[in-house]
Order: C-alpha cells, then sequence, then structure tokens
C-alpha cells in the first residue's frame, strides 16, 4: 500500500491535486490506516497515472471522467473514446492557430520599433493599441 506522499513521487501530480481528483470521484476514495492516513493500492497509481497522463495531454476533467467509465467496455461503447480522442485533437488544432496567429501578431509588434527611442516607443504603442492588429489573437 502506498501513502499519499509516495502516489504523489511516484506520478508527480501534487497531494492536493490527488485529494481534488479524490473529490471529483476520478479516484476512488482509499481505505485509511490507523493513524487515518490515505493508503493507495497499484491499481490506484495507474488510475492516478492514467489521469496524470490525459492532463498532459490537454484533456479536460469531464473527458477523463468519460474515458474512466469506459473502463471494461467493449465494442461500439469504445467508439467514445476515439470521439473523445478526436475531439482533444480539434481543440489542440484550434488552439495551435490560434497560438500562430499571436505570434505573427507579436511579430509586427517587435519589428515595429526601429531603435531609436527619442519621443515614443513604437512597441509600448503596439502594445496599447489593439486598433492596427491584423486580426483577432
Amino acid at each position: 500500500m502506498l501513502s499519499i506522499g509516495e502516489m504523489s513521487r511516484r506520478t508527480g501530480v501534487k497531494v492536493p491535486t490527488i485529494r481534488f481528483y479524490e473529490d471529483k470521484g476520478l479516484l476512488q476514495a482509499t481505505a485509511r490506516s490507523d493513524g487515518n492516513q490515505r493508503r493507495y493500492d497499484q491499481a490506484a497509481l495507474h488510475r492516478l497515472s492514467f489521469i496524470r497522463h490525459a492532463r498532459d495531454l490537454g484533456l479536460p476533467l469531464d473527458d477523463i471522467a468519460a474515458l474512466i467509465s469506459l473502463e471494461g467496455a467493449d465494442g461500439a461503447a469504445l467508439d467514445r473514446a476515439h470521439d473523445i480522442a478526436r475531439r482533444q485533437q480539434a481543440r489542440l488544432r484550434q488552439r495551435i492557430n490560434s497560438l500562430q496567429r499571436l505570434e505573427q501578431e507579436l511579430d509586427r509588434i517587435a519589428a515595429a520599433c526601429d531603435g531609436h527611442h527619442e519621443e515614443s516607443c513604437a512597441v509600448l504603442h503596439a502594445f496599447g493599441d489593439h486598433g492596427p492588429c491584423a486580426g483577432q489573437h
């Protein structure tokens, strides 16, 4: 059996986050020792590693809960896992596009300065005025 601290060390998930996952039902509440300390088995360690990896991939908690609910499922029910992966892929592509637009705008702002600062800074002006921006970012 593992303590919550050992779970944290092995997965890199902070102790308060482990408690949060328990509160949200992503990680089952565990047995307690005589000293009222949480004790986890290998299945809980595996589940926490799964949650950590899914979070690293950017999945929201609702999608992680849905994936967890599919444990032991078979057949057509598993199509939901593919749907979740595709939806996350689409969200990631949207975010990449948004970040690329932001990068282009920052390139434009950084290039606004000619290196002379006698009267005002063109970069500071560009940060303060959304009007000249090429689009939403």
